[in-house]
């Protein structure tokens, strides 16, 4: 089971730090803030992590390759808690794949197929950290409780924000875990069918792979995930883990991004 990673974005909010340095790489606390999605994918049952790259980053590439050089002058300087830094994320099991093309974050979990070998797999967006590492391991239990079905993580959103998100209806079956039978991507208030946002962490069944290969593009040319999932809804069930927001951190915008790294460094 692998836990794919979209990472292939142009960073555009972040211009012009990200002209040269890909978004992913920014430091949040101590280390960039795609090694802590890659530490959250491997702390669940996954037995390793696909980034969906693009081929101008090669930054993040680096950052995961074995540097054994590096390693050997820090302990020559007696610098050990580095050394151990570099060589553990140099270590961790993670493959690269790639999205020529920025057609959506339905296209960018196609471009993994082949290495998700037809089983469930996660996915985590890069913009979302979950430090705690906790939400995966609680979805893959939603997910046994239920047959080996799909799984979305869901956030409370206040009513300003429902028209920026993909929100869900469906009915509550446990306390935190909803049915779902309907996405609705970003509808006005009025016609929102609950406040609870898709959060950015899925569990996904190998069918969900195989409808977004007829998933047609739609706004902008994307393909998007969403479609799939509403493909799925007719052949399989889908549920949503309502997790607290203190759980997770946003880091998709500057300003997102300086509060996640204040509350991770006080």
């Amino acid at each position: 089971m692998k836990a794919i990673i979209p990472a292939a974005g142009l960073g555009t909010r972040f211009l012009p730090a990200t002209k040269a340095v890909p978004k992913e790489m920014l430091l949040v606390g101590d280390r960039p803030a795609i090694q802590y999605v890659v530490e959250e994918g491997l702390a669940s049952d996954a037995d390793g992590v696909v980034i969906v790259n693009s081929r101008n980053k090669k930054a993040i590439e680096d950052h995961f390759a074995p540097d054994p050089d590096l390693v050997k002058l820090l302990r020559e300087r007696g610098k050990d808690k580095y050394a151990d830094a570099v060589e553990h994320v140099g270590n961790l099991p993670v493959e690269f794949v790639y999205q020529d093309e920025a057609l959506g974050l339905g296209h960018a979990v196609l471009c993994a197929e082949d290495a998700s070998a037809g089983e469930a797999f996660y996915v985590l967006l890069g913009d979302v950290l979950v430090p705690n590492n906790k939400m995966l391991p609680a979805m893959q239990k939603v997910s046994n409780n239920h047959g080996g079905a799909s799984v979305i993580a869901v956030m409370p959103v206040s009513d300003e924000e429902v028209s920026r998100f993909g929100i869900i209806a469906g009915t509550e079956v446990e306390p935190g875990v909803w049915k779902v039978d309907k996405l609705v991507e970003k509808p006005v208030l009025d016609e929102a069918p609950t406040n609870l946002a898709v959060f950015g962490r899925y569990l996904l069944t190998p069918r969900v792979m195989e409808l977004l290969e007829d998933v047609k593009p739609g706004v902008g040319g994307e393909i998007q995930l969403t479609d799939a999932l509403e493909a799925v809804l007719a052949e399989e069930e889908l549920y949503a883990l309502v997790i607290d927001p203190a759980d997770g951190f946003d880091t998709g915008t500057i300003e997102s991004w300086h509060a996640t790294n204040k509350a991770l460094l006080d």
